[in-house]
This record gives structure tokens, C-alpha cells and sequence, in this order.
């Protein structure tokens, strides 16, 4: 117990540390990584834009539409200012939309904004002919904090912090315009309710205001790093999780990202599956006599055109052997009835289609296609995780894996093409195959096992 309560803090400041108070360096990320956070960053920007164009537009149709009252004075800078911040915005949006905007353009940007968001409070106490502390009571205040959370949305500290700081030091600005533009009429007080009551300026109060705008960007600057840490990382294993599924099945990799438990050797499943196994008739001596660039354009091509039919039935992927090619039917528990007879009719189309191969990759020197073996059994086999630590691998542990392996070397031995167990050939007739497929049947033994199997021979 007392371990734990001397791990548990040095953990939490850890915790702290790496997702609040640390940023990750974008530098020791891959670029392929870097460029899917680059386009992130990019779109958001767009949005960004889009949001504060709306925003602008929004308070110039109110500005239209309400209802002007008291003096107003010849020289109205209020429209002049909308007009500017809409076409600044709008200059913005098309610069994000067509390429990334660098860091100086977003600064540089955020001067801007708040710039005109204070001059459009200050043309109010112009236009409206009141004094200057007209400018304090403008509910146009709460913008600021608008502004700022948009910068948010780049999930950049330095954004946010860089908005937070340039409105707090022009808001302190627009307090130090209005107390010295009258030197003779400060209007500043020391009672509250005068303050609320009239247009009086207390500074208790614009500090305080400061201070909040303050406190909100310190506490978005911390959510936004640690939503940043958690981006980077969520897209760095996305995109490694991307890549290695191509190793899996993506069925199988599916349920593995989807999976609510933790992923170790020593965990299976007993269920009840189809395995083939093909094999290239020939491959070793083929591979022998020509260039290794050749040999792996000419596996490249075979299982281009294999494991898309394979995909097509139902089968799973389980591994590459060389020439050979292992699938399965019923790992992944949705697919476990009539399985054998999406195995064969998966064979059938494999071998129909081998007919009609015209690739040059995959013929033999006669200019007919190069021959193929299939072996299929099926059975309750074992499914789960095998390895040690940091290296894992799904594999499936059984009988039929064996029996299938074997009865598809024993085509060598026949001459033949496709070899089924008759318990998987009697299966899948009574769950309905009715393909070109006919079969031969035999007693005979198989190098490997050591009873004598039941066994069809099929063909087309």
C-alpha cells in the first residue's frame, strides 16, 4: 500500500506534465504524420475564418436593424469599421482556403481582429455623441472572449495565448482612452453603484475584467496543449494503426482497434472455421532461375489475383508463406455458417478463374497459366494471439490447419489441382453447394498425418 501512495503523485505530476504543461514536438513525427496535423491545422483555420465571418456579418445585419437612438453625429465610423473587418475577414478566409497560412499571417491576424473589435467599441462613443466611458458598458465586450475561444479551434497554445494577451493589453488600452481623452472629467469613482448606475468608470471593476480575460486564456491555453498532445498522439497511432492493419485482415484488425480488452499471448478462442491453403505449382524452381525483383512481381501479381476472390467469399486473410497463401473462413465469428461451402465455391472461382490468367508474370514458358494447388479442411480449431512482450501475432492452432496444409502438398502427389476432406465436401453439400465443382473420392494416406484420410479430389 505504501508503494502505491508514493507512485500514484510521482504518476499524476507526470500525467500533468506530458498532456498540460509539455507540448509534443512536431519535428520527431514522421511526415506523413506531420502533413495529416498540417491539413488538420489547415481546416480548422478555414473554419476559424468561417466562424468569425459570420460573426461579423451577424452584427452588421443587427446593427442595421436596431433601432438608433439619441444624437447621432455626421461622421458614423461604425459601418466604415464593419466594412473593413468584413473584407479583412473575408481576404482571411480565401488566404486559408487556398494555401496554409504561416504563423506571422495569424499573428499578425489577431492584432487585426481585436483592433478592429475595439475601434468598432470606440466608434460607438463617436457616433452616438457619449462620453468615452460609453465605451465600458458596450455588452460588445463578450466578443473578446469569442475571439480568443475561436483561437481555440487551431488547437495551438501559442494562438490562444497570443489572443488572450492582445486583448487584454487593448482592452487595459481602450480604459487608458477613456480616462485621459477628458482630463478634466475623468468620470472615475469609487462607488459601485454609481458605477452601475451611470456613466462612470470604476477601475476595480475594468480590472477585474482584464483579469478574467486573462484567467480564460490561461485555462484554454492548458486545455488546448493537452488537446493538442491527445491530437497528435490520436493521429500518430491512427496512422500507424493504418498502416500496420495492412499486415491483418481488416476485419481482423477492425476487431482489434474495436476490442474493449487488452490485446496478449496466452488469450484464444475455440470456434469453428473453413483453412485453405494454395500454393504455386513449381515456385521453387521458378524462383531459382530468375532475378529476385522478378520473383516478387510475380508473387505480387498471383496473390492480386487470389486473395481478392478469397476476400469476396468470406475468407480472411491469416498469412503469406512465399508462394503460399493461408485464409480462413470464420475467424471473426460473423461468418461461421456454411462456411465450407464458401470455401469451395471459393476454390471454384480460384481455379476458374486461373484458367483465363494471361499476365505474362503468370505464365510458364508454354504460355499457359502457371498451376496452382488448393487444400481445404475445416474444423474447431483454436484462435488468438501467440508471441511474447512487444511482438504478437494472430494465428489460428488446430487439426484442419494441418490437414489443410497437407492435403494441399498431396496435389503434387496426385497431380492434382484442388483436394477437400470428405467431411468438408459432405458439408458443404448439405449447405447447398451446387457449383462445376465434381469430386473424386479416395482412401488414401497423406504424407503427415498419420491415419488415412477421407479425402476429394475435385475438379472442374
Amino acid at each position: 500500500m505504501a508503494v502505491r501512495e508514493v507512485e500514484r503523485p510521482v504518476k499524476f505530476r507526470e500525467y500533468l506534465l506530458n498532456n498540460f504543461l509539455k507540448s509534443r514536438d512536431m519535428a520527431i513525427l514522421p511526415n506523413r504524420v506531420r502533413e495529416r496535423l498540417l491539413d488538420r491545422e489547415r481546416a480548422n483555420e478555414v473554419l476559424v475564418r468561417l466562424i468569425q465571418l459570420s460573426i461579423v456579418l451577424m452584427f452588421a445585419v443587427l446593427y442595421a436593424l436596431a433601432t438608433k437612438t439619441g444624437l447621432q453625429a455626421d461622421f458614423q465610423p461604425v459601418p466604415m469599421v464593419l466594412t473593413a473587418y468584413i473584407a479583412l475577414s473575408t481576404i482571411g478566409l480565401f488566404w486559408a482556403i487556398r494555401s496554409k497560412l504561416p504563423d506571422w499571417a495569424v499573428y499578425f491576424s489577431v492584432i487585426i481582429d481585436f483592433g478592429l473589435l475595439y475601434s468598432l467599441m470606440i466608434s460607438f462613443h463617436f457616433q452616438y455623441e457619449q462620453p468615452p466611458s460609453f465605451i465600458l458598458k458596450a455588452p460588445t465586450l463578450l466578443y473578446v472572449f469569442i475571439f480568443i475561444a475561436l483561437r481555440a479551434l487551431r488547437l495551438e497554445w501559442k494562438f490562444v495565448a497570443a489572443a488572450g494577451i492582445v486583448a487584454a493589453i487593448g482592452w487595459a488600452l481602450v480604459v487608458l482612452y477613456v480616462t485621459t481623452t477628458d482630463p478634466q472629467s475623468t468620470m472615475i469613482t469609487k462607488s459601485y453603484v454609481a458605477y452601475l448606475t451611470s456613466n462612470s468608470v470604476l477601475i476595480g471593476a475594468e480590472v477585474d475584467k482584464i483579469i478574467s480575460i486573462l484567467a480564460v486564456t490561461g485555462i484554454l491555453v492548458l486545455v488546448v496543449n493537452a488537446s493538442n498532445n491527445l491530437l497528435v498522439t490520436a493521429v500518430a497511432e491512427q496512422t500507424a494503426a493504418s498502416d500496420f492493419s495492412r499486415f491483418f485482415d481488416k476485419r481482423i484488425a477492425q476487431d482489434i482497434r474495436d476490442s474493449s480488452d487488452i490485446l496478449e499471448a496466452g488469450h484464444g478462442e475455440r470456434r469453428s472455421m473453413a483453412i485453405l491453403n494454395i500454393d504455386i505449382r513449381g515456385f521453387t524452381t521458378y524462383a531459382a532461375h530468375r532475378e529476385a525483383s522478378d520473383v516478387m512481381k510475380m508473387l505480387s501479381a498471383y496473390q492480386g489475383k487470389v486473395v481478392p476472390i478469397l476476400q469476396d467469399h468470406g475468407a480472411i486473410i491469416d498469412k503469406f508463406m512465399g508462394d503460399g497463401i493461408m485464409a480462413t473462413l470464420g475467424v471473426d465469428g460473423s461468418s461461421e455458417t456454411q462456411i465450407c461451402r464458401k470455401a469451395i465455391e471459393a476454390a471454384e472461382t480460384i481455379l476458374m478463374d486461373n484458367q483465363s490468367w494471361s499476365d505474362p508474370l503468370l505464365l510458364q514458358p508454354d504460355n499457359t497459366p502457371i498451376k496452382i494447388g488448393i487444400g481445404i479442411a475445416g474444423g474447431p480449431v483454436t484462435f488468438g494471439a501467440v508471441g511474447q512482450g512487444d511482438r504478437l501475432e494472430m494465428t489460428v492452432i488446430g487439426a484442419p490447419v494441418n490437414t489443410s496444409a497437407k492435403l494441399e502438398k498431396h496435389n503434387k502427389v496426385l497431380g492434382t489441382e484442388c483436394i477437400v476432406s470428405k467431411e468438408m465436401w459432405d458439408e458443404a453439400t448439405k449447405e447447398g453447394y451446387a457449383g462445376k465443382l465434381s469430386p473424386k473420392f479416395l482412401q488414401t494416406r497423406v504424407e503427415g498425418i498419420d491415419e488415412i484420410q477421407s479425402i476429394a479430389v475435385l475438379t472442374l
